[in-house]
């Protein structure tokens, strides 16, 4: 469904009512992520013990999907829409952060600079998946081409990438190192909770059901949530306009997919599929999201892809101006 910038800007003010948090509320959806998350790992753990590594690989796949979801709900904590107070959701952000891998007070900067710059071609950088238009991407060297392609490739996307974010990247802070002391603090504080806290697992269980449980786990999560984020801004029918043309608002409803997952898959994720309806009010706690659209059913098609459409979206790298549209490489070709 298309979106006018008026109607996207009215929406924004529509949804004011949806974003106070709940205390109790996000209590119980924490107990219900982590406890389960904690149970799968304790049993995956005692499976290894017994000699069912490969039982214990299987639950792997359950455990990454409440991780996926604590991840969700320290999102939203960087949204500062999780709890009604300040610190509630600083300090519960960052303990998260030692599960997910994330340090808290970096990202949060980072993905702060993504809401405020999303689908603006003149202010791409950080806190976002690197995207060219045609032009640019023409007049590259054939080396960076060659470069660009394979980051784009979904090999690396979703394969290599998941693991370089998480386990490499994040141990500095890209983009703003010279910014002071804060970020240093947060990636390093992070860096050493996060090894204190598995050599705490090795020294429990071993070295062995920590790379098989733990490692294995946070490498499914993370491919998971680079793919979700992905799919939420890099899809067909996004738009992307120049500073003059380019509205908040309206990049976030027509620029921000609805992903339309089935309904395990949308409890595991926490609602970021609705994600048109996260950029146009980042405050609204995920549990509320799909009320919005049960109270305004008319937002459900905007900018709606479903699951299996979705995997067409891998294709796309590039953002062609003359077309309004996202391309493939061989698209563009044909283009030009």
């Amino acid at each position: 469904m298309a979106v006018n910038k008026v109607s996207a800007k009215a929406w924004s003010k529509t949804l004011g009512p949806y974003r106070e948090p709940k205390t109790s509320r996000s209590i119980f959806e924490i107990v219900i992520t982590v406890g389960p998350l904690l149970a799968i790992w304790g049993l995956a753990w005692g499976l290894h013990a017994h000699g069912w590594w490969w039982a214990a690989l299987l639950l792997t796949i359950p455990a990454a999907g409440f991780l996926v979801r604590l991840f969700m709900i320290q999102h939203d904590c960087g949204h500062g829409s999780f709890f009604g107070l300040h610190q509630a959701n600083e300090w519960v952000g960052r303990v998260i952060g030692v599960f997910t891998l994330t340090p808290y007070d970096y990202w949060r900067q980072t993905h702060a600079i993504h809401h405020a710059t999303s689908g603006n071609l003149d202010r791409r950088g950080l806190g976002a998946i690197e995207t060219l238009t045609v032009a640019e991407y023409s007049a590259l060297s054939p080396m960076r081409a060659l470069g660009y392609r394979l980051y784009r490739h979904p090999l690396v996307m979703f394969g290599l990438g998941p693991a370089f974010v998480f386990f490499i990247m994040q141990r500095l802070p890209v983009g703003m190192m010279r910014q002071g002391w804060r970020p240093w603090v947060s990636v390093i504080g992070n860096a050493v909770a996060v090894v204190a806290g598995l050599g705490a697992l090795v020294w429990l269980f071993g070295a062995a059901p920590v790379l098989i449980v733990n490692v294995v786990t946070m490498l499914l999560a993370a491919t998971i949530g680079v793919w979700l984020f992905y799919v939420q801004h890099q899809f067909e029918g996004a738009i992307w306009e120049r500073n003059g043309e380019w509205t908040r608002d309206h990049a976030a409803l027509a620029g921000s997919s609805h992903y339309d997952l089935p309904p395990v898959l949308r409890w595991f994720t926490a609602n970021i599929g609705i994600h048109h309806v996260h950029h146009l009010s980042s405050r609204i706690p995920f549990y509320r999201l799909s009320k919005v659209l049960a109270d305004h059913p008319e937002l459900a098609p905007t900018s709606r892809i479903g699951l299996w459409e979705s995997f067409r979206c891998a294709r796309l790298a590039l953002w062609d101006e003359a077309q309004g549209r996202l391309v493939s490489f061989r698209d563009s070709q044909r283009v030009g």
